[in-house]
């Protein structure tokens, strides 16, 4: 089976490296062209446009930034949706708001499509192992159809049910992991100003039953003022935008997740949208600095 993909960013271009190195017959295209020059390297054949990506392919994944980006690339809204989405499988991995992700099922099978709905869990680095945790919802068969092809991407992936359960389920995640690297950013940061081995912080907490994979991932990034990014802040600012939006529309108290977006907002607007996540480091430095 031909499998496009659409989107070679942080996330994207090394999923689709794995997918090239697992050996799936892949066509890619990313707005920026020189991104696709590693899948080229790899053996994958890299398309002219998105078009000619849903030209070639039966399914085709979709990892972009937005959902003016998903819309653009399927031609939502013109006659092109119709020639793209008919007969092929349209699987949506980035991260949306549940609604858009719904309202782009209903529009792509009135076209004639298939629709799965699979936003990962995991940065970067998750994404260069093949660790990411895939999370799958839409028709059962479509699902089932998908999930295999997913399999060098991700170490687990889980049946969701209807769209959008996965993106829910991602933003679920998502609150425990925004909460949890703010949290291990802030007591970083109480160690490090009470005159602490910031060292010997990290090995305490490495070795008690606070100890994840997520703090061992971020633990050296804060050791060492590492910023590069593995998960941006503007994207994690984006992510606690769409949570905050659902809670609301549930009439859901999200206080800890209130509390992050701020302090993501004050690093965005700091100029640091573009680092890594551990960034919100910078915020927290700063309020100290106007403390009192």
């Amino acid at each position: 089976m031909q499998v496009g993909f659409i989107g070679l960013g942080v996330m994207g271009q090394p999923m689709a490296l794995r997918l090239a190195s697992a050996g799936t017959p892949l066509v890619v295209w990313n707005r920026t062209a020189d991104r696709a020059e590693p899948l080229r390297a790899a053996g994958a054949e890299v398309a002219a446009d998105a078009g000619e990506v849903f030209a070639r392919a039966e399914v085709v994944l979709l990892m972009l930034a937005d959902e003016t980006a998903v819309d653009a690339v399927l031609g939502r809204g013109t006659p092109a949706l119709s020639a793209r989405v008919t007969g092929r499988t349209v699987v949506h991995m980035g991260t949306t708001s549940p609604e858009y992700s719904h309202a782009l099922e209903t529009d792509i099978r009135a076209a004639g499509g298939r629709y799965v709905e699979a936003p990962v869990s995991g940065s970067r680095v998750p994404a260069e192992q093949g660790r990411l945790v895939a999370m799958l919802a839409g028709e059962e068969t479509a699902v089932a159809a998908v999930r295999p092809l997913l399999a060098p991407l991700c170490r687990e992936s889980f049946a969701c049910g209807p769209v959008p359960g996965a993106l829910l389920m991602k933003l679920a995640v998502n609150i425990f992991l925004i909460t949890q690297v703010t949290g291990l950013t802030e007591a970083f940061h109480f160690a490090e100003r009470q005159g602490l081995d910031p060292r010997l912080f990290l090995d305490v907490l490495d070795a008690g039953p606070m100890a994840s994979a997520v703090s061992r991932m971020k633990a050296p990034k804060l050791r060492e003022r590492d910023f590069a990014v593995q998960a941006a802040a503007l994207d994690v600012l984006k992510n606690n935008r769409l949570i905050a939006e659902a809670a609301r529309k549930a009439r859901l108290a999200s206080p800890l997740l209130d509390v992050c977006h701020t302090l993501f907002e004050e690093t965005v607007a700091r100029g640091h949208g573009g680092e890594d996540m551990v960034a919100v480091l910078r915020a927290i430095e700063a309020r100290t600095a106007e403390a009192p």
